[in-house]
């Protein structure tokens, strides 16, 4: 039950604002709307709107493929936030009784960045990188502060697209890559900042905001630390660093061709370990349409090892229909690993 009905107070009323082709349907669809689902998820994997409607008088109007559709939700007592611009990519009617769901993706990541290419990459830094990719499909770059001077020794992408060779790129410095509003973004994960570098303002969740929750700790203490081998040529010999410390580390089995390679590959595994070592879920009965994905957040009214963990987001689900707004928020440990040392 929400908190404003246990309160005695009137129950609020969701609201949402959904043109289609530039036009306002959202009118028009109050009567057929069964359900509003958007997922948005971090890194390069687009958001998803699932709109699932009645057609119990067989009038509906089916979309095009490729139409596009933008979305505003939240509570008609507090306006409304935009949530972004999607295209239509998938279209299903199915009865009786009948109705009609339409799957759109974010717009901003339905051209996937196109086109396999074999380049290899030398002496250069990841800002140099991201820089070429984002110019080459007019996009515009925008690097974390942490990552922009990062020195890239060599890196080869055969015969695969810019997007698998970003998401490889990401992986191996532990960084979110995206695309928004035509930027293409590559920051670090867990740090709860903007491209920039600025932080992104935190936000507080109390147990009695929401319906439910799922909390689950992993054994992270199992590796103490990330051991990365490197090749150094003037001894002529393999030698080794470590992130974290070496009472228990976990072995990673490539040897890279630099120090500076493999101090990143080492803290980048370390930093997802640690990040690992808990999740937790929530389902609020309010819906909150400011949440996104590597926003900060501070949990009260749970466990005192649940409130004491600082966490950051990796995705929002919103479910809207004709009378609630609810949102489930994943999250995971934010940052806190160690340096890498040799």
């Amino acid at each position: 039950m929400s908190p404003s009905l246990q309160q005695g107070r009137p129950a609020r009323a969701p609201g949402y604002r959904l043109t289609l082709a530039g036009q306002v349907i959202s009118p028009e669809l109050d009567a057929r709307l069964m359900r509003l689902r958007l997922t948005d998820r971090r890194g390069l994997e687009a958001d998803q709107l699932d709109i699932t409607l009645s057609d119990h008088d067989g009038r509906l109007a089916l979309p095009r493929h490729g139409a596009e559709l933008t979305l505003a939700l939240g509570w008609q007592d507090a306006g409304l936030v935009e949530r972004g611009t999607f295209i239509v990519d998938e279209v299903e009617h199915s009865g009786a009784p009948d109705f009609v769901v339409i799957r759109a993706r974010s717009a901003d990541m339905r051209r996937q960045l196109p086109g396999k290419r074999s380049q290899g990459w030398h002496e250069l830094t990841l800002g140099d990188i991201v820089t070429t990719i984002a110019r080459r499909h007019q996009l515009e770059p925008a690097l974390g502060t942490t990552l922009q001077g990062v020195y890239v020794e060599h890196a080869d992408q055969t015969d695969e697209s810019d997007l698998h060779f970003l998401t490889r790129l990401a992986e191996q410095y532990d960084a979110i890559a995206t695309i928004k509003a035509g930027r293409l973004l590559f920051m670090a994960a867990g740090q709860a900042n903007t491209a920039s570098g600025r932080a992104i303002a935190p936000m507080t969740l109390r147990r009695h905001h929401g319906d439910g929750h799922r909390y689950v700790e992993a054994d992270r203490h199992a590796f103490t630390g990330v051991l990365a081998y490197w090749h150094d040529p003037d001894a002529a010999e393999r030698r080794e660093v470590i992130a974290g410390s070496d009472e228990n580390v976990k072995r990673l089995r490539h040897t890279y061709a630099s120090r500076d390679d493999a101090a990143n590959a080492a803290r980048s595994e370390w930093q997802r370990i640690q990040r690992g070592g808990a999740e937790c879920s929530l389902t609020l009965a309010e819906g909150r349409p400011d949440l996104y994905p590597e926003t900060p957040v501070t949990l009260t009214g749970f466990k005192a090892k649940v409130d004491g963990t600082p966490w950051l987001i990796t995705e929002v689900t919103h479910e809207l229909t004709d009378t609630a707004y609810t949102s489930g928020v994943k999250m995971e440990v934010r940052n806190t690993a160690d340096k890498a040392s040799s």
